[in-house]
């Protein structure tokens, strides 16, 4: 199937009408109307569909237990579908995409691997609902206890074991999957760019070097709810007038520190126009070059808030495989290399021991997270020409 199939095969899943962004949130009817798609697709090609404790989905090419059991364990591609609120087409779709149109176009080719390749989907990566990215991921490496994870709840008080089990998942069985990071001998995640590094190159595709640091802080500012029409401004607790001396400090830290610092999500109550605030929950994200920059940022944010911030998630820099790295950019005829301030599932199966590349296609607008998200066609199809590639060389014929 062309690439062009497959990508208005899910198109408008999840897209909203008003803003023209997706909403495909984990465990949620567009979620599993994704998840059929993914399963389908895999199906029709002959692959074996297997779905691991956590609900990341693998697509086979061969038999990964017996690859395991020759010692030579599968290369596996992919990414994720589900997306950020009204966020674009683009961000973790087209990894999927591409990895099912690069195996079609090895297939017509008359190529047979050597060992198994196999297609993945991982579930929550944008940690959209519950609020932990690379959920999935981390779940199946182990690095987000099973307790923790489904104890956080969603904007309506659902939690994540309740919306599992919702979507037929067996929540007792949720946790490290060993078996099946056993089956991967080699992970590589194609991603549209989220920044303008490859425009400002004048390429098409790159290749990852590292993922800075990131953190994601969770602070309560407590207040005295109200009357706004009423109440002396001298009688106010105003938990607001806190949120924005934090904002502004986030900004000037992260300056400061080289650093990138957004406060992007709120919880205000009663949330009332004609109520002064009782309480504020703001969301601290921040990444940088370097960890004791980024932990700066947050504790000069904790000062400015003048309390305590709750660490929901905090990952240390990741730096993929310089063999493989150095390996696929000379496959890929010289790929410029480049560090991300994006979190991948790419960057947690890395930092798991997993062997792992990451690529870029060219997004011409530089913007991600956004309905404006894109990628030429070209760029699109140059990606998928890239997979293609690169499994030819880790999975060809004498591949080592």
């Amino acid at each position: 199937m062309s690439f062009d199939s497959l990508w208005s095969a899910v198109e408008q899943v999840g897209r909203h009408p008003g803003t023209g962004g997706y909403r495909r949130y984990a465990w949620t009817p567009e979620d599993a109307t994704l998840g059929e798609w993914f399963a389908g697709e895999a199906t029709a090609r002959g692959f074996d569909v297997t779905t691991d404790r956590v609900g990341n989905q693998w697509a086979w090419w061969g038999d990964p237990d017996k690859g395991v059991a020759a010692g030579r364990p599968g290369v596996v591609l992919g990414s994720h579908l589900d997306s950020v609120p009204d966020g674009g087409a683009f961000d973790g779709p087209l990894g999927v995409i591409s990895a099912f149109a690069a195996l079609d176009e090895l297939r017509r080719a008359g190529f047979v691997p050597s060992r198994p390749v196999g297609v993945m989907r991982f579930v929550d990566e944008e940690g959209a609902r519950f609020g932990v990215a690379c959920a999935g991921s981390r779940l199946l490496t182990g690095t987000l206890a099973p307790e923790r994870a489904l104890g956080l709840k969603d904007a309506d008080g659902v939690s994540m074991a309740e919306a599992m089990t919702e979507a037929g998942l067996d929540v007792g069985h949720v946790g490290t999957d060993v078996e099946a990071l056993g089956r991967v001998g080699t992970f590589v995640e194609l991603h549209v760019e989220q920044g303008r590094g490859l425009i400002d190159l004048g390429r098409a595709v790159a290749v990852a070097s590292s993922i800075w640091p990131h953190g994601r802080w969770r602070l309560e500012l407590d207040g005295e709810a109200n009357h706004a029409g009423t109440t002396q401004l001298a009688d106010r607790d105003d938990p607001t007038l806190v949120l924005a001396e934090l904002i502004r400090t986030a900004r000037h830290a992260a300056h400061e520190h080289n650093c990138l610092a957004t406060v992007g999500k709120l919880r205000v109550e009663p949330n009332g126009v004609n109520a002064i605030a009782s309480r504020v929950t703001a969301w601290l994200d921040a990444r940088g070059p370097a960890v004791d920059s980024v932990r700066a940022v947050a504790g000069a944010v904790e000062a400015a808030a003048g309390t305590a911030a709750a660490e929901e998630s905090f990952t240390d820099e990741t730096i993929f495989d310089a063999a493989l790295r150095d390996r696929l950019v000379r496959v890929l005829g010289d790929a410029p290399v480049l560090p991300t301030g994006a979190g991948h599932d790419a960057g947690i199966l890395a930092t798991a021991g997993v062997p792992t590349a990451l690529l870029f296609v060219r997004n011409p607008t530089g913007v991600s997270h956004s309905p404006a998200e894109f990628a030429e066609r070209d760029d699109c199809l140059g990606g998928v020409a890239a997979l293609a590639a690169v499994v030819r060389e880790l999975a060809g014929p004498g591949a080592r």
